[in-house]
C-alpha cells in the first residue's frame, strides 16, 4: 500500500449508523476523497443543504446543520461537510486530511446538547498506520452562523473543530516523525513526563526536535499537531507504535518542578520560572494556562516593578542614589506632561532609597530621570550587565527580553517597569539571580556541553557595591516591604522579593509579578490580570522557593 493508503479507509463511500447508538452517531468507512457524490451525504434524514433564510440561525437550523456536517464528515465526505462552512477551501482540505493523512479509520461523532448557537461533540476516533491501531476521543464544539451573502445557515469554520489543541494554519498528522522520541531526566537522573509534569509538555516537545537525532533513538509512529510556525516543536498527542528514546540530560529538578506546577495550578493565567543563581541552570518550568502557551520562557508583557532591580542598579552604579541616603518619595511627580504616582498614595519623607525600593515607590524612581540625563542608560544597564536582550540559547525556544530606548514620558514609564519594555518569568528570574550574585550567567534548561553552542555573556560585570546594595533591599523587601506578606512563609533567613503590578491595555486588571530569591534559588511568577504582585504571583513564588 501506498503512504496515503496504509490505514487509512479504503473503498466506495458508506455510512453506516452504529449499532445501539444514538442521533448523531457516525461511523467513517469510506473514501476520505472530495466527495463528489452529493448523494446521501446528510444522514438520518438531515438535510443535505438548509433552506435560506435570514435574521439569527433559528434552533432548527442550527440542529439540522450541525447533524448535516458531522455526517458528512463522518463519512468522510470533504466535500459536502465543506459546503456546509463558511470556508469551504480551509474545510474541504481538513475533513480531507482527516482520513488520508491522519490515518483516521473510524470517527463516531456524537452531538451534544446545543447551548445557543454552539454545539459541542464527541469524537471516538481510530487511528491505524502500518498495522499499528489506537483511539484517539476529544470533545470539540462548532457554532452555527447565518452566511453573509447565502443566507443559510453555516458552520463557522475553525482549525479547532477537527482538534481542540489545533490553531490557525495547525495540521492533524500521524505517521513516522523525523525526530526520535527522547527521554528527559532531570539533574538527579530522575524522569521528566508530560504526565506528571503537564507544564513541561511544550519543552519536551522542543528538546525532541532539537536533540532528538542527536541523543540516538529510533521514531515510531505517532499522532502529532504539526504547527503552522516552521520553527516551532510538533505536539505529541498519541503514540501508535513505541520507538526507542534517545537520553537527555536536563539541569532541571524535578521536586521543584513539582512544586512549580503545583504552585500555578492555584491561579488561571500563571507562569513561573526558577534558576540556580550560582550557575544559571533552570530549576523548573510551569505554566497554568488555556491555550497552553509556554509564557514562562516565550511570553512578553512589562514587568511593572520587578523592573526596578535593573532602573535600581543603574541609578546606584551611577552614584544618584545608595540605599542608605534619603531619596525623596513624593506622592507624585510629573515628566514630559504625564502624571506618574504610587500605589495607595504612597510619599516618604526623609527616608532612605532602601526603603522607596522596598515599599516600590514609583516617584524616587522617575525623579532620577533627569538627572540621569541618558535615554540609553537603563536599555544599556539590562543589555550589558543583566543580558537582557543577548539572543539567550537555553536549549528550548525563549525570549530574552527586551528593553527599546525610549524618551519622554515613555522613558519615565520604563523606569517602574511599563511602557515598551518586554519580559517573562524566565528573563526576571534571571534578573533577580544576577543581583543575587552579581554575575549574569545565561539561564539553560540543558548544559551547553551537550551541543556546544555559545552562551550569551554580560558585556561588563556588576560592581560588588552596587550588588550588595541590590540584595540588601531586596531582602529588606521580603522582611518590611510589599513583599513580607508572600515571603513570610519562606523558610530561612537570607531571603529577599521584589513585587510588580503591570498595567495592561485592554486588561480587565494589572498582571501580578514578584519574584525572589531564597538561598541559590531564584524564582519569578506572572499571573495575568492578578492584581497586586504579592496578591497571587507572590504566593506562587513563595511556594516556589519553600521546595
Amino acid at each position: 500500500m501506498n503512504g496515503a493508503a496504509k490505514g487509512a479507509i479504503v473503498g466506495g463511500a458508506l455510512l453506516a449508523m452504529l449499532g445501539g447508538a444514538g442521533y448523531g452517531v457516525y461511523a467513517l468507512v469510506g473514501d476520505a476523497g472530495d466527495g463528489d457524490d452529493k448523494k446521501g451525504s446528510a444522514v438520518g434524514g438531515a438535510p443535505r443543504k438548509p433552506a435560506k433564510g435570514s435574521g439569527p440561525v433559528s434552533e432548527k437550523e442550527i440542529a439540522e446543520t450541525a447533524k448535516a456536517f458531522l455526517a458528512a464528515w463522518a463519512a468522510g465526505d470533504a466535500r459536502a461537510a465543506a459546503d456546509l462552512t463558511n470556508n469551504a477551501q480551509e474545510a474541504q482540505t481538513a475533513v480531507a486530511d482527516y482520513g488520508a493523512k491522519a490515518y483516521v479509520a473510524k470517527a463516531a461523532i456524537t452531538p451534544g446538547t446545543p447551548n445557543g448557537t454552539t454545539v459541542p461533540f464527541t469524537v471516538a476516533a481510530e487511528i491505524t498506520y502500518e498495522g499499528a491501531t489506537k483511539p484517539l476521543a476529544y470533545e470539540s464544539k462548532l457554532t452555527v452562523v447565518r452566511g453573509i451573502t447565502s443566507g443559510l445557515p453555516l458552520v463557522d469554520w475553525q482549525p479547532e473543530i477537527i482538534h481542540p489543541q489545533l490553531q490557525k494554519g495547525d495540521k492533524l498528522r500521524a505517521g513516522t516523525p523525523p525526530s526520535p522520541p527522547v527521554k528527559a531526566v532531570d539533574r538527579n537522573g530522575k524522569e521528566l513526563t508530560a504526565e506528571l509534569y503537564p507544564s513541561l509538555r511544550p519543552v519536551l516537545d522542543s528538546l525532541r526536535k532539537t536533540y532528538g537525532e542527536k541523543a540516538g533513538g529510533t521514531a515510531g509512529s505517532e499522532v502529532w499537531i504539526e504547527p503552522a510556525a516552521q520553527d516551532a516543536p510538533r505536539r505529541n498527542l498519541l503514540t501508535l507504535a513505541e520507538g526507542r528514546p534517545g537520553r537527555i540530560e536536563t539541569v532541571l529538578d524535578a521536586d521543584v518542578q513539582a512544586a512549580a506546577e503545583k504552585a500555578v495550578g492555584r491561579f488561571p493565567e500563571a507562569s513561573v520560572v526558577a534558576v540556580k543563581p550560582s550557575t544559571g541552570d533552570i530549576l523548573a518550568i510551569a505554566n497554568h494556562r488555556k491555550d497552553g502557551f509556554n509564557a514562562a520562557m516565550l511570553g512578553g508583557r512589562a514587568p511593572g516593578s520587578t523592573m526596578k532591580i535593573v532602573t535600581g542598579a543603574m541609578l546606584i552604579d551611577r552614584g544618584l542614589v545608595a540605599a542608605d541616603k534619603v531619596a525623596e518619595c513624593p506622592a507624585t511627580v510629573s515628566w514630559d506632561g504625564r502624571t506618574f504616582k504610587n500605589m495607595n498614595d504612597l510619599k516618604l519623607d526623609n527616608e532612605p532609597f532602601a526603603t522607596s525600593f522596598a515599599q516600590s515607590c514609583n516617584t524616587a524612581f522617575i525623579k532620577q530621570i533627569k538627572p540621569v540625563g541618558d535615554n540609553a542608560a537603563l536599555p544599556k544597564e539590562a543589555r550589558e550587565v543583566f543580558g537582557i536582550g543577548q539572543q539567550w540559547k537555553t536549549g528550548i525556544p525563549s525570549f530574552d527580553g527586551e528593553v527599546p530606548e525610549a524618551s519622554g514620558a515613555a522613558a519615565a514609564a520604563e523606569y517602574i517597569g511599563q511602557g515598551q519594555i518586554r519580559m517573562n518569568p524566565l528573563n526576571i528570574a534571571s534578573i533577580t539571580a544576577t543581583a543575587r550574585t552579581g554575575v549574569f550567567r545565561q539561564p539553560v534548561v540543558v548544559k551547553a556541553s551537550l551541543d556546544g553552542r555559545e552562551l550569551a555573556r554580560a558585556s561588563r560585570p556588576m560592581k560588588p557595591g552596587v550588588a550588595a546594595q541590590l540584595v540588601r533591599m531586596m531582602k529588606l523587601t521580603a522582611t518590611s516591604g510589599t513583599g513580607r506578606g508572600a515571603m513570610a512563609s519562606v523558610t530561612g533567613s537570607d531571603k529577599g522579593a521584589k513585587t510588580g503590578s503591570a498595567e495592561v491595555d485592554g486588561a480587565g486588571g494589572p498582571d501580578s509579578w514578584f519574584t525572589g530569591f531564597s538561598g541559590d534559588v531564584a524564582a519569578a511568577a506572572m499571573v495575568e490580570g492578578g492584581g497586586h504582585g504579592s496578591d497571587a504571583a507572590g504566593p506562587i513564588v513563595a511556594q516556589v522557593l519553600n521546595s
